[in-house]
């Protein structure tokens, strides 16, 4: 996983994950830059608007998919309305992997 800015994983991210059984801790996001020249990528998935928008073009990179999602950490609200806004795209993101996967790619 890489993005366009990168950091540590947000606590609310580690939490939802863990609740279906994924351990984050140890884990970040990745500078776009460390995979420049080093890698071939099947697929280049961009998840976010702003992201799909600021996004390089890498030489050699195969397909680039959009999957526009909402961003979780700009969700109004309580803490535990922003938590459940956390889970709902956790849910859309694992439902558009599971259909994708679930076709033959060419």
């Amino acid at each position: 996983s890489a993005g366009l800015e990168p950091g540590s994983i947000h606590p609310f991210t580690q939490l939802v994950m863990e609740e279906l059984g994924l351990d984050l801790k140890g884990h970040r996001s990745k500078g776009l830059t460390e995979f420049l020249g080093k890698d071939h990528f099947s697929y280049l998935i961009t998840v976010c608007d702003r992201a799909e928008q600021k996004c390089p073009i890498f030489p050699g990179m195969g397909t680039r998919l959009h999957w526009s999602f909402e961003d979780p950490t700009e969700a109004p609200g309580t803490e535990q309305e922003k938590l459940e806004k956390f889970r709902q795209v956790r849910d859309q993101i694992k439902t558009r992997i599971t259909e994708w996967t679930s076709v033959p790619q060419t």
